[in-house]
């Protein structure tokens, strides 16, 4: 009997889209990006809500300058 709540479509999508994070998480740690889950379902909405990737990996790369720049001058001091 098809399913009239539309319950199954719900949990396919669902079962596509954990299927679809494992595959980025895959290739996000084949490219060694030292992402974690958190943060990269974080840059994943921020893509699907429209923000440029390139942009946004810009901005990752920044972050992290200057994060291991203030993490020098603690130890420098």
């Amino acid at each position: 009997m098809a399913d009239s709540g539309g319950s199954g479509s719900t949990a396919s999508t669902i079962l596509q889209a954990k299927e679809t994070f494992e595959i980025i998480q895959e290739i996000s740690r084949l490219l060694n990006t030292g992402l974690d889950t958190e943060t990269l379902a974080i840059c994943v909405r921020l893509c699907e809500s429209g923000v440029n990737p390139e942009a946004l990996a810009s901005v990752i790369r920044e972050l992290r300058r200057e994060s291991a720049a203030v993490k020098a001058g603690e130890s420098n001091h």
